[in-house]
């Protein structure tokens, strides 16, 4: 069965969920950008490791927290390699601003924060670039 322009359909929901988590990405980007040139450095530590029912999947899920001065814990998730554990100490970094939206792990023995998600900025960018240039060659 053939739907009518169910190419186009297609590809125009494929630029605009790219699209769109290329946008997210970016502001992620952009609120950890800031937390590294003007944020505050706190001690954290891995609290758990979500993991996709019955081992489905590799995709997990780290979750982290830290103390602010004030004695309020933030609870945050973010990005993380393979090798942490749960208890595993981390440094985090946060714009006193807005600790819940910022706070990211920056210690050594994980990526450069702006590098993981640099890379999923572009990644994302030009898998809608790349599905907007097919989309166009339809068209045309």
């Amino acid at each position: 069965m053939v739907v009518p322009g169910g190419d186009y359909l297609f590809f125009g929901g494929m630029i605009l969920l790219f699209g769109w988590l290329a946008t997210h990405y970016a502001r992620r980007l952009s609120g950890v950008n800031r937390a590294l040139r003007k944020g505050i450095r706190a001690e954290g530590v891995c609290v758990r490791i979500e993991q996709e029912p019955y081992n489905r999947s590799d995709a997990r899920q780290y979750f982290f927290t830290f103390r602010l001065p004030d004695g309020r814990q933030i609870e945050f998730e973010d990005l993380a390699s393979r090798s942490i554990r749960v208890g595993d100490p981390v440094t985090v970094t946060y714009d006193p601003a807005a600790p819940e939206r910022t706070a990211t792990v920056a210690g050594r023995g994980n990526w450069s924060p702006v590098l993981q998600y640099g890379l999923l900025v572009v990644g994302c960018g030009l898998a809608a670039a790349g599905f907007a240039a097919v989309l166009l060659f339809t068209v045309v």
